[in-house]
């Protein structure tokens, strides 16, 4: 159990995001899933991508490191094969992950690595004040399309399904709840799990709002859908428009790269270089010990 009765304190920063940005809520969301989890925050890794969300690692009272552009995909894999023991999280931004970084993502799915990797979809660029990402919507206007986007955007939910995820879920910013639900049953899920998460940018994307989304979600457990039902799945995928369904789509058990990759079945590489998981606080007393 954790040694935490509420979520982490805060690491002290200030937070700078907008006021009324959807990271709020995924931020919250995602410190309740692990407190009620019950995982010690020194067994949490945290990778975060470039953009907005990227502060994340800034905010967090775990282990966490901010990545380059595109590349929290392969982070979280590597520290899932240098050490098993943690809980491993990244997360990444709708243009850092379904832009540079849409390569990797066939491979982490083909390896299943035993990772949750969340992704704040909120189809700009918001860091860099509000181009067009590759989840803008047809007829969009953005800094980069004034004229309105032309280019058909990315289905992360078909895509993820038809890759053969093993765990493929959306939530929406705007209810911590739910997307709190969503993400303790991703860490739990064995396997590589992935969410996209639906979340308003309130300075740059004056088309999909809180009251936007709100007026067209619904709940796919509340509507009785099988997550075990492929075909089902990647219906309810293509649903867009007036009916926008979050929740989990598709959920399937498979061996996991930990179980698979010979080296790592007994031992991960961390142990064969002798070194035991510890707390930092043993690790900060360590430290202290050497500068007397």
């Amino acid at each position: 159990m954790s040694i935490y009765k509420q979520p982490p304190a805060e690491t002290g920063a200030i937070i700078t995001w907008c006021p009324g940005c959807g990271n709020f809520g995924i931020l919250q969301a995602f410190k309740l899933a692990i407190n009620e989890l019950g995982i010690d925050p020194y067994k949490v890794a945290v990778v975060t991508g470039i953009g907005c969300h990227g502060k994340l690692a800034n905010y967090l009272a775990y282990n966490t490191i901010h990545t380059i552009h595109g590349r929290v995909a392969p982070m979280i894999t590597a520290i899932k094969l240098a050490n098993k023991e943690l809980t491993v999280v990244g997360f990444a931004g709708d243009g850092d992950q379904y832009g540079i970084g849409m390569g990797h993502l066939p491979h982490i799915v083909r390896r299943n690595p035993d990772v949750t990797l969340i992704v704040h979809n909120n189809t700009v660029f918001g860091l860099t004040t509000g181009q067009a990402s590759p989840t803008a919507e047809k007829g969009q206007k953005t800094r980069t399309t004034p004229w309105g986007q032309w280019e058909e955007p990315i289905n992360p939910i078909a895509m993820m399904i038809a890759l053969g995820a093993s765990f493929v879920a959306r939530g929406f910013a705007g209810d911590v709840q739910h997307l709190k639900w969503i993400i303790k049953e991703a860490i739990k899920h064995k396997g590589f799990s992935f969410i996209d998460v639906l979340q308003p940018c309130v300075t740059f994307d004056r088309l999909h709002t809180y009251a936007w989304y709100r007026q067209r979600i619904y709940k796919l457990e509340e509507a009785g859908h099988d997550p075990t039902n492929w075909e089902e799945a990647m219906r309810k995928a293509y649903e867009w428009g007036d009916k926008i369904p979050i929740g989990i789509f598709y959920r399937v058990e498979k061996p996991t790269m930990e179980e698979l990759l010979e080296p790592v079945k007994k031992n991960p590489p961390l142990a064969y270089m002798g070194h035991k998981s510890k707390p930092i606080t043993d690790l900060m007393e360590e430290k202290l010990s050497y500068t007397k």
